[in-house]
């Protein structure tokens, strides 16, 4: 009976799920994704894994709704970041971790509603491109 599920046999079911969905790879519903494991509904996404509705995205892992994303993990409705881990709503982002609706921060964590920041400081327009133009390059991002 249903009603009389027992911890271990909770316990038992639930591992076998997780071994079950770890051994998934195929895609579903992709087009033109090369090398990619167990994405769905994306377009043109390369090397990547466990991705949903993402387009051109790049080597990046468990992502949604994101569009031009590379060496990402964990992002949600994000478009042309790099190297960024637990964003959501962000653009332009580079190296960062968990940001909320940014855009164009480098190094940066934990900031909401930010805009032109390095690592958490903020920056006018013009000094932001300088820097993060060289950095980039001196880190071999892009």
């Amino acid at each position: 009976m249903k009603d009389e599920l027992t911890l271990r046999e909770f316990e038992a079911r639930y591992h076998a799920l997780l071994a079950a969905a770890a051994e998934t790879a195929e895609n579903e519903r992709c087009v033109e994704c090369v090398g990619c494991r167990a994405c769905i509904g994306c377009t043109f996404c390369r090397d990547s894994e466990r991705l949903v509705r993402c387009h051109y995205c790049v080597r990046s892992t468990s992502c949604t709704d994101c569009s031009h994303c590379r060496d990402s993990r964990g992002l949600l409705r994000c478009q042309h970041c790099v190297e960024c881990e637990s964003c959501s709503a962000c653009s332009y982002v580079t190296r960062s971790v968990a940001l909320v609706d940014c855009s164009y921060c480098f190094g940066c964590v934990g900031l909401a509603g930010r805009d032109f920041h390095i690592l958490n400081q903020p920056y006018d327009r013009e000094s932001y491109f300088v820097l993060t133009r060289r950095l980039a390059r001196e880190l071999r991002i892009g």
